[in-house]
């Protein structure tokens, strides 16, 4: 199939989404969803499409103008001034279709499972482990997202050995899934005398939420076991069996959760995190299948990769996939900062894609 007729097919069926909708034939209303999501997927593309259709029309009228040896020269000089602009817009938008004409990422649309755990460096990396985390949740306020926490352990002392939260709304795994992987730090922690520099690290990882239909569970699949829930430094948070942990016997996969007095609640909390790490791991797996020959250098989702460096006394944040360094380490904490390395990531992403493609 050529492009204009893969762009005909996407145009004829946004149109004939369109006149099923607005007709009300469609009673079901899961099949209505589902027609108006992917009628406003295609809604973009079908918008740049006409961009470009009415972009190359003009420029072959315009062609047609200067090659007329009817035309008078201030009319041609206008055609030409107005051909050569179009010449330059034309490919960026044929680069524009490309792009969102790129398969998509099943997962991109879903919530997000977050994880932060504290590496290597002791205390020093519990309190970065912390930052990372307060960073993510400013970041998703900065998008309107619903951040919450489902566990989290903290050392008493400001920093947190681990933490899971739910991020919710439009396009976080999208905007997020870049995240996973070590994070380094290098500052001098408010311990030291001597201004000697440390350097610790976080892990990060980014789980898509998954639904229960992309991922079955069985319930012989899992052995529960309840005990106490206990806070930092050991002592018991409450004196009944509310802690759940659920081990998924196929995968090995471990998930414990402690933070609700209810152990109903703490067993619905550990399914959503199972769920998620086991879609995860699928996802891995073919992804791996598919590019057995070669290793994505953007948004591999490995957690063993050291991605990005925090320098404090520099004052920089420096990406190691794609060598971006940015001294704007305060706004980047803040998560004013952080779009710019996503946007980054993401266009590194799909330029990888398209080469691939062309």
């Amino acid at each position: 199939m050529s492009l204009d007729e893969r762009l005909d097919q996407i145009v004829s069926r946004h149109s004939e989404l369109s006149n099923l909708m607005s007709r009300g034939d469609v009673t079901d209303s899961d099949d209505f969803v589902r027609m108006s999501k992917e009628f406003a997927e295609l809604d973009p593309v079908v918008a740049c499409i006409g961009e470009l259709r009415a972009a190359q029309f003009e420029a072959g009228d315009l062609a047609g103008l200067i090659a007329d040896p009817e035309s008078d020269s201030e009319m041609k000089s206008m055609a030409q001034a107005e051909f050569q602009e179009l010449t330059q817009r034309v490919p960026e938008i044929e680069k524009k279709l490309q792009i969102m004409l790129l398969p998509r990422d099943a997962a991109d649309d879903k919530n997000a499972i977050l994880e932060v755990r504290a590496g290597t460096g002791g205390d020093e990396a519990a309190l970065f482990a912390s930052d990372l985390l307060r960073m993510y949740q400013r970041y998703a306020d900065k998008h309107g997202w619903k951040f919450e926490i489902m566990s989290v352990a903290d050392t008493g002392i400001g920093g947190i050995k681990d933490a899971s939260v739910e991020i919710s709304g439009r396009g976080v795994f999208a905007r997020l899934k870049y995240e996973s992987g070590v994070h380094r730090v290098q500052r001098v922690p408010e311990t030291e005398s001597g201004g000697r520099i440390h350097t610790s690290a976080a892990t990060v990882a980014v789980l898509p939420e998954a639904e229960e239909v992309d991922v079955q569970i069985e319930d012989k699949d899992l052995r529960v076991d309840t005990y106490r829930a206990q806070g930092a430094g050991g002592q018991h948070v409450n004196t009944t069996d509310s802690a759940v942990r659920i081990t998924h016997l196929p995968t090995g996969i471990v998930v414990q959760q402690q933070d609700e007095k209810s152990q109903h609640k703490n067993r619905a909390k550990a399914l959503k995190i199972l769920r998620a790490r086991i879609y995860d791991a699928e996802r891995e797996a073919q992804a791996n299948a598919r590019a057995k020959d070669r290793k994505d250098q953007v948004g591999s989702g490995d957690r063993s990769e050291r991605i990005r460096t925090y320098n404090f006394p520099q004052g920089r944040v420096s990406d190691h996939r794609i060598n971006l360094t940015l001294h704007k380490l305060d706004k980047i904490l803040e998560g004013e900062a952080l779009d710019e390395i996503v946007d980054a990531l993401t266009s590194e992403d799909q330029a990888r894609k398209l080469a691939e493609v062309t």
